[in-house]
């Protein structure tokens, strides 16, 4: 009999979480362990090892173990990656430097742009051309190109990106010059544009190809190492990776191309947004996620996360598009839109306060953690304002140092010339207003009302800062889920499999091949299902997606389109003109329309997944466990605030605000003038009067 129980380990920049669920009853048990910057994966087996004592269960009882992880998005943020080189067409070896051509600040003489994964003299020209439609103009010099692979080699270069111009359209000289260096350079790793991003435009999908090719050998020997100390600590299940689609896939796939996972974590604190809304009955959330570095809102429609075909990483300036890497892959739509607990404040050169992005991190952390920290942070202003418990943090299994974040405080009021609570009310308040007014545009650039919207909080800060950003915004129910400090691990324990490919179409509208068209998808879905089969996901119950990137002739950019059944030309031209009405109110007349690529998602349920979360423990006999000083800025005072077990209520109790609720991992904070009732699930919904 196969193993039941499902383990989920996230590695976050300050803490790993890990859940245990059991998928027969919903009972989850939750730890959190300190992230070990120096080896990720050695925090994160201790933390495997102190879980299953938690829940008293067997390491061979775990069927299946879920990971995401933040070290390929360190590793290009900090440049820690393989020693890459790239092998291009004849005079696009520059394409990295002359990227765009835009500066994302326009006025900064001391600008500072992306540096590129690859030194020039790492970026080899090869003899070959291909047309835009993929016919071959001048033909592969392969001993010439091996050559140029050879010098590469000796100058120890492990990793080769390879990108030739047009390739998307006919990956046939990327594919035949890969077997010739494959069958010399037998340890080189290898990434073809044609198989990450066959897609138009040539730096994005250079970008996207070097970046898979940098972290490669290191997902690889990481993947590699985590498979094996879960099987030398008993653990019989198979290893899947979350993905930046919001799916699952097997370790393989994600050794193969690692770029996908960049945003893996993020992705699945949207899903549990996603998931628990649909539990609450709510269909559209605003999935707010605020963890230790960062915080990140996702949109939530019809119960499910919006997706994106590119982001950036390792931006220069963290709000600034254009100032990162660009990255051709699907991804949940994800907007970054403030720090985290870890945050430090500080006084600017302006003299007013600055919070972030700058973070204290897992080590030394902020100063409460009683590690060594000496800068005021985001936790430290809530502990300070009464948000957060010194004796029950974490559950009381972490000891907290107020005397340290006192001392921080008053650093940093004296260098304001205002008082300590004054300072601490600053930092949590301008933190408030940075997201709320990042989350505004983002949410009015995709053509919707934030009033809309419920704000359904997790991460281990969100539900302590949810309630006076959702007054900021104007948003009057919010929603925390349990295991909230846990919730993008509860995401992946829920995630299906999922598998998103792209192929190259360029074809006017009115003269576009419908039935060649149908071939592609299906070619793609056969593609899918290969890669679907390998994590034992039930295919019988897939969902699949036929989109289309489309555009008006003529026009710089795309949208993407759900294709309708039948395709016929006025199905397509109904369908395109109705999600461009969408996003921008009205659509020219006798404008001609184009496709540009035609995209397919296929996704499928993992075992163990669905049902229910339980994470019933033995509270107080008591919920209500006394009082204490809180800050409410509504108000702008002080009051006296009862603390609830969580634990401890029951469903369809309803509580007036204000109110802090408490539970292991997190803290919800409710104002004045606030209903809180508990929901059947188990989530905490809390609504304005």
């Amino acid at each position: 009999m196969t193993a039941p129980l499902s383990l989920g380990i996230d590695i976050g920049g300050t803490f790993t979480d890990l859940v245990i669920h059991d998928p027969r009853d919903g009972r989850a048990i939750i730890w959190k362990e300190s992230t070990t910057p120096d080896d990720p994966a050695r925090g994160a087996l201790e933390g495997t090892r102190r879980v299953l004592e938690k829940a008293g269960v067997r390491p061979d009882e775990v069927g299946r173990v879920v990971h995401a992880t933040t070290l390929f998005t360190n590793a290009l943020i900090e440049r820690k990656g393989a020693r890459t080189g790239l092998l291009t067409t004849a005079g696009f070896a520059d394409v990295l430097e002359i990227a765009r051509e835009r500066k994302y600040e326009l006025y900064d003489l001391f600008i500072e742009m992306p540096r590129p994964l690859v030194p020039r003299p790492w970026r080899r020209e090869a003899r070959e051309r291909l047309a835009p439609d993929g016919s071959v103009e001048i033909a592969l010099d392969v001993e010439a190109a091996l050559a140029e692979v050879a010098e590469l080699v000796e100058q120890g270069v492990e990793s080769l990106a390879i990108c030739f111009l047009h390739s998307y359209a006919n990956p046939a000289h990327e594919r035949a010059i890969a077997a010739a260096i494959a069958e010399r350079f037998q340890n080189l790793s290898i990434s073809l544009s044609s198989d990450i991003a066959p897609e138009i435009r040539e730096y994005q999908r250079a970008s996207t190809t070097v970046a898979n090719a940098y972290i490669r050998p290191l997902a690889e020997i990481y993947l590699e190492r985590l498979e094996q100390a879960l099987a030398a600590s008993g653990i019989p299940g198979g290893l899947f990776l979350m993905l930046s689609n919001g799916g699952l896939t097997h370790v393989s796939e994600a050794k193969r191309t690692p770029v996908q996972l960049l945003e893996s974590g993020p992705a699945a604190g949207a899903l549990a947004g996603a998931w628990f809304g649909r539990n609450a009955g709510l269909e559209r959330v605003l999935a707010f996620d605020m963890g230790g570095t960062t915080a990140k809102l996702a949109l939530v429609d019809d119960g499910e996360p919006l997706v994106a075909y590119g982001f950036e990483a390792a931006r220069e300036k963290r709000f600034l598009r254009g100032s990162g890497l660009p990255m051709q892959i699907a991804t949940v739509e994800l907007i970054e839109i403030g720090a985290g607990g870890g945050s430090i404040a500080r006084k600017s050169d302006l003299g007013t306060l600055n919070v972030g992005p700058e973070s204290s991190g897992a080590q030394p952390g902020p100063a409460c953690y009683g590690r060594g920290g000496k800068d005021a942070t985001v936790t430290d202003a809530d502990l300070t304002l009464g948000y957060l418990n010194a004796d029950f943090f974490l559950g009381g299994a972490m000891k907290i140092d107020k005397a340290a974040t006192d001392k921080a405080f008053g650093m940093l009021a004296a260098s304001l010339e205002v008082e300590s609570g004054r300072a601490a009310f600053g930092v949590h308040d301008v933190v408030n207003e940075n997201m709320a007014g990042a989350a505004r545009v983002a949410i009015a650039e995709r053509g919707r009302v934030p009033s809309e919207y419920a704000l359904l909080a997790t991460g281990g800060a969100g539900p302590v800062h949810a309630w006076h950003v959702a007054r900021k915004l104007g948003v009057t129910r919010v929603v925390c889920p349990p295991g909230a400090g846990a919730g993008s691990t509860i995401g992946m324990l829920m995630a299906p499999a999922r598998v998103d490919r792209v192929a190259s179409y360029a074809a006017p509208l009115g003269s576009a091949d419908m039935k060649a068209l149908d071939r592609t998808f299906a070619d793609l879905e056969m593609e899918a299902l290969g890669v679907l089969r390998l994590t034992g996901a039930d295919i019988e119950g897939r969902a699949i997606k036929r989109l289309a990137d489309m555009r008006y002739i003529g026009q710089g950019s795309e949208i993407t389109v759900t294709m309708p059944s039948p395709l016929t030309e006025a199905s397509v031209r109904t369908a395109f003109e109705a999600a461009y009405k969408a996003l921008f109110a009205r659509v020219p007349p006798g404008a001609a329309i184009q496709f540009v690529a035609v995209r397919l998602s296929v996704s499928a349920p993992m075992p163990g997944t669905g049902g229910k979360l339980d994470l019933a423990r033995a509270g107080s006999a008591k919920a209500e466990k006394g009082t204490r000083p809180v800050f409410f800025p509504d108000e702008n005072k002080t009051m006296q605030t009862k603390v609830w077990d969580r634990y401890a209520l029951v469903p369809g109790v309803s509580i007036e605000g204000p109110a802090v609720f408490e539970e292991d991992e997190s803290t919800f904070i409710v104002g004045p003038n606030a209903t809180a009732r508990l929901l059947a699930d188990g989530s905490i919904l809390a609504e304005a009067k």
